[in-house]
Order: structure tokens, then C-alpha cells, then sequence
């Protein structure tokens, strides 16, 4: 009785699951009868290789034409999201075996490349926690976007992209949270522990968007370095604009280079990946938090639809526990937060 139950009649008389099995063993048959599904899809997998050659030779596409291996290294991790999933369909619709086989080569070059983010790294405890957030000049509700940022519990919080109108709205609503603060040019930095050695860091900008301080924790003192490095652009006749950026990225690098305290922790926009080489001079000598600590990508930009991580959390002398992304804000960037382990003072 229970079988006949299960085997429910169909209107053409046979039964569900056979059906469906006996299609299935169609498919299979109708591949292995077919001789062409080697000769077919050749293009599909002349597409599959050239995409995993150029993931896993990244490194060696020049930017000396519209810094195109830049651009590549900001967008690495969708070549293989979008195009692995695209190439297997087109595959399976051409039903060639030789694309199906070529299609795991570049699934084995991402996987090789990104396949370690997508385990869950985070942990508990640590002594600090840190937030960044460019807001956007433009943020038409920069009160609330303070206070979002601040409800993330972090002791020490980084903005990016202030406006001279803006800021007393964020001091007024930081100042009951954050006891400590500084602004320098467009970045500022609030903090619930004493702030003393503020300055400006110059990246070569000829106004203001990076700064340092000195944080004293109950652990002991951190350098807590704020910027936001210039933006780049894509455009038809010129490519990845990033020369500027660039530049500001190695002036970033040096200071941080001559960082007389052994714990940093860098915050900011830096419009840049850690795949980027171009931001080398600073992630050579810094661990994200997130690639540490993270679970998934931790996109940032745009916040509607986040592509790639251009917002950094980076630490030196310290150990990354958790980082995470926090929910959207009125700003066209999702800010981010990390808790981290100071060690011994």
C-alpha cells in the first residue's frame, strides 16, 4: 500500500518517480551515445582557460595601459563569482564535455585565490573595537549616520569624507558616546580613551585626508592612522585613473613605515583592494582584518549593491579577532568594524 501511494499514477499512465528517473537515465544515455560532445564547445573552453589564466596571472597584466592590472586585482573575486557559474552554463547548454572539464580550471584557480573567505574566520574576546566610515559629503542625514555607527559598541570611530558644515553635526552627536576627538581636514577620529600626538599625515594631496594619533587603551598605547585616499575613475579614454591615488598610497605607506609604536591600526577609505598592487606599500606591511578575521568578502562599495571592499580595516603588532560589516547608513559606503587583541603592553 505504501508503495502505491508513492508511486503516484500520472495522466499518461506511468509514475513519478519513474519518470523522472527514466528521463534523467535519457540524459545520460543521450550524452554518452553522442560522439560531438567533445568536438563541441571549444570556444566555451578557450574562454574557461583565458579566464584562469588571467586569475591566476593577475600579477602580470601592466598597468602601464589604464592600469589595467589594477583594475582587474579591485574586481578579482567577481571574475570567478560571475564568469565560473556563466562558462558551466554555457556548458552544460552546448553539452560538451571538453568545456565541462575546462570550466574547473578556473573554479580551481578562484577557489585556490578566494576559497579561504568563504569559511567563517571570526572569534571572541579582544580589547578594542574599531569602526570606519566614509559618510559621504553629501549625506543628507549625517546625525543619524553617526549615531548607526556608533550603536556598533566600537571604542574608537574613523570618518572619512567630512564636510566643514557636517561636522559639528557629528561632534553633537558623538559627543556623549566619544569623550576624546579630533578632526584634521576631512577625516576625523573619535575615541573613548585619551587622544594625545594628533597630526595630519601628508599623502601628497595638497589639503588634508589622512591623520594619526595615539590612542592609550587600558592596554596600553596604539597609533590609530585615519585616510582616505583619493578616488580613482574609469574612463573610456584613459582606463583605471588611479596615478593620484597611488601616489598618496606609497606617502601612506612611508609614514606608517616610520611609526614609532609597534601596534597600528589603519582606518579608512583607501579606494583600493588588498589584491591591488598599486596599495602594496601599505598592505605589504599590514594584515586585514577581515582577510584575519572575517567571514566573507566584507564588501563595502556601493553600499546599495556592495562590489568590492575599497574600505579598510589594516593592523600591525595587534591580532585581528572579528571583523564584520555593518548595516547600511544614509552614505554611499557601508562602514566597518573590528574587534582586535592588543596582547601584552
Amino acid at each position: 500500500m505504501a508503495q502505491q501511494a508513492y508511486m503516484t499514477e500520472t495522466a499518461d499512465g506511468g509514475s513519478g518517480p519513474e519518470r523522472r528517473g527514466s528521463r534523467f537515465r535519457r540524459l545520460l544515455d543521450g550524452w554518452r551515445g553522442d560522439r560531438r560532445i567533445w568536438r563541441r564547445g571549444l570556444v566555451v573552453a578557450a574562454l574557461a582557460v583565458l579566464l584562469a589564466l588571467g586569475m591566476g596571472l593577475h600579477a602580470q597584466i601592466p598597468n602601464r595601459v589604464g592600469n589595467l592590472g589594477s583594475l582587474t586585482e579591485t574586481f578579482l573575486p567577481w571574475f570567478g563569482l560571475v564568469g565560473v557559474p556563466v562558462l558551466l552554463l554555457l556548458a552544460l547548454l552546448r553539452r560538451s564535455a571538453t568545456a565541462l572539464i575546462a570550466v574547473l580550471l578556473p573554479a580551481i584557480v578562484w577557489l585556490n585565490l578566494f576559497g579561504g573567505l568563504l569559511t567563517d574566520r571570526t572569534g571572541s574576546g579582544g580589547d578594542l573595537t574599531v569602526a570606519t566610515h566614509n559618510v559621504n559629503a553629501e549625506n543628507p542625514d549625517p546625525s543619524g549616520t553617526a549615531r548607526e555607527v556608533a550603536a556598533s559598541g566600537a571604542d574608537v570611530v574613523a570618518l572619512e569624507e567630512l564636510t566643514a558644515g557636517a561636522v559639528p553635526v557629528y561632534e553633537r552627536a558623538l559627543e556623549k558616546t566619544y569623550k576624546y576627538h579630533s578632526v584634521q581636514g576631512t577625516v576625523g577620529l573619535w575615541s573613548k580613551y585619551p587622544l594625545s600626538g594628533v597630526s595630519p599625515v601628508n599623502i601628497e594631496l595638497g589639503w588634508t585626508r589622512a591623520m594619526r594619533a595615539t590612542v592609550t587603551t587600558p592596554g596600553g598605547q596604539i597609533a590609530v592612522y585615519v585616510a582616505h585616499l583619493p578616488s580613482v575613475r574609469v574612463k573610456l579614454e584613459a582606463g583605471f585613473t588611479a596615478h593620484q591615488r597611488d601616489r598618496s598610497a606609497d606617502a601612506l605607506g612611508s609614514a606608517i613605515h616610520k611609526e614609532p609604536l609597534e601596534r597600528v591600526v589603519l582606518l579608512g577609505d583607501l579606494n583600493g583592494t588588498m589584491n591591488d598592487r598599486s596599495l602594496t606599500a601599505v598592505t605589504s606591511q599590514m594584515r586585514s582584518t577581515q582577510g584575519a578575521a572575517g567571514s566573507g568578502f566584507g564588501f563595502s562599495w556601493p553600499a546599495s549593491f556592495p562590489l568590492a571592499r575599497i574600505d579598510q580595516i589594516l593592523v600591525k603588532g595587534v591580532e585581528p579577532v572579528t571583523s564584520w560589516t555593518l548595516p547600511e547608513t544614509s552614505s554611499d559606503h557601508l562602514p566597518l568594524a573590528a574587534r582586535v587583541d592588543l596582547g601584552d603592553s
